[in-house]
């Protein structure tokens, strides 16, 4: 199963492209951060409304032109599945050297007593 944001990514991305056009120049005129974008294509991010309306308008595509060729995509089974799993594929191995210090200096220091100042009056 195909998620939406993936396939939202991937048409975005092949409108892009098929304008040779470069994510700077996209996220730019769209006043979309690069990295931001470049999730969005990737189907990392969940784009918003706005967000998709300000993609289209720089890719001068119709957020109704896109979302009705999103959901052909998706009904016949084209799109690529692009799902990142949420946990690692293979167990994460510890360093080989380990340290015994304690992760902050003042771990097991003694706390300080303050003696009680009278406040004149």
């Amino acid at each position: 199963m195909t998620l939406l944001r993936t396939q939202l990514g991937t048409t975005l991305r092949g409108h892009r492209l098929s304008q040779r056009r470069t994510l700077r120049d996209v996220s730019g005129a769209a006043r979309v951060s690069l990295g931001y974008l470049s999730e969005v294509e990737r189907g990392q991010k969940e784009a918003s409304s706005e967000l998709l309306a300000s993609i289209c308008d720089a890719l001068d595509v119709e957020l109704a032109d896109l979302l009705a060729q999103v959901s052909d995509e998706l009904r016949a089974g084209s799109a690529r599945p692009e799902i990142t799993p949420l946990v690692p594929a293979a167990p994460v191995e510890e360093p080989a050297e380990q340290s015994t210090e304690p992760a902050l200096a003042l771990v097991g220091a003694p706390a300080r007593r303050r003696d009680p100042v009278a406040l004149a009056a």
